[in-house]
This record gives structure tokens, C-alpha cells and sequence, in this order.
């Protein structure tokens, strides 16, 4: 009896500390969220600017979401799918790649290079979406994981149809593709 009590105790202990997981769900659309502070990074006439964003623009084409910390360890957690993306050379009319960057969760003294580094992707890939998100708002209302990177494919509608947190594997990377072929069919 002893050992199932002191497990309980070990168990009510360790509870506090353990990793709420994400509030996206798939077959739904993310939670509402807006980002005024920055935003979408749009870049017209060799000039960058911002606008307000927020999730309920995500409809109207398949995308896959990458949300990501500030950091280039988050970045790199799924570089792998992003490389084949970039690779499949998806139709722009019909796909895009939403990216959300928290620079509310970068390594302090280096938001300079962080929005640089964006600035840098948005005049390589244009089509791309690029959303800084200063206040962590979209980390926030979508309650991801400190540090990390989120992938998450919709659909046409904005409904969820993948979501992970952390590195995908090998064949996640196949899954996501397979169904991004799918749903642009």
C-alpha cells in the first residue's frame, strides 16, 4: 500500500510540470487569433512593410503553417519538409506556406537578425507568407510549446487536417506531401 501512496504523491508532484498540449485539432479550424504588432511581412518595389494579420485569412488555399520560434534550432526542426516543399514546386494559385515566427521567444539581442533572416526568405520566395508575431500572440492562443517549431496543414477551407509538434520524421514528411498532393487534387 505504501508504494501505490508514495507513487500518487510522486505522480501529483510531477503533474505541475508537464507540457500542456496544443488546443489545434484536426478536422477544425485553429483558434482565432490576430497579430497587430508587426504581422504579415509583405515586401512590393523592393520595400518591406507590415500589416495586421490574423487566422481567419488561412481559408481560400491549401497551406502548410510553420510556427516557429526565434530561434534557428526551431527552424531547423523541420527544414527537411520545407526543402521538399520548396522541391514539389506547388501551385502557387492554390498553395501557399504560411510561416509565423514568435520573435517574442528568440535568444535575447538577436530579433535583429531574426526579422532579417525573414526579410531574406520573403524576397526569395515571395509567394510565401511570412508573419512576425512579436507578442507570442499566435503561440499563445494556439498554446504550442516554448522554443519549438509546429507544423500544420490545412485544407481550402481552413479546417486542420495534420498538426505536430517538434521535429517530424522521415515519414511524416511523406504523410504531409501525400496529403498535400490530395488536397490540391
Amino acid at each position: 500500500m505504501t508504494l501505490v501512496r508514495d507513487l500518487a504523491v510522486i505522480v501529483s508532484l510531477l503533474l505541475p510540470f508537464t507540457v500542456a498540449a496544443h488546443n489545434i485539432r484536426v478536422d477544425q479550424r485553429v483558434a482565432p487569433v490576430g497579430v497587430a504588432d508587426k504581422g504579415e511581412l509583405i515586401y512590393q518595389k523592393d520595400q518591406f512593410s507590415y500589416k495586421a494579420w490574423n487566422s481567419a485569412q488561412l481559408s481560400g488555399k491549401v497551406r502548410v503553417i510553420q510556427h516557429i520560434a526565434g530561434r534557428s534550432s526551431a527552424k531547423e526542426q523541420n527544414a527537411a519538409l520545407v526543402e521538399v516543399i520548396k522541391a514539389a514546386k506547388l501551385p502557387h494559385d492554390r498553395y501557399q506556406t504560411t510561416t509565423i515566427v514568435n520573435t517574442d521567444d528568440a535568444i535575447p539581442g538577436t530579433g535583429m537578425f531574426v526579422r532579417s533572416s525573414i526579410e531574406s526568405n520573403k524576397q526569395q520566395f515571395p509567394w510565401s507568407q511570412f508573419i512576425v508575431d512579436s507578442t507570442g500572440a499566435v503561440h499563445q492562443a494556439w498554446q504550442l510549446k516554448d522554443g519549438g517549431s509546429a507544423i500544420i496543414v490545412l485544407d481550402k477551407e481552413g479546417r486542420v487536417r495534420f498538426v505536430k509538434e517538434g521535429a517530424l520524421t522521415q515519414d511524416e514528411v511523406k504523410k504531409v506531401m501525400a496529403l498535400l498532393t490530395e488536397l490540391l487534387h
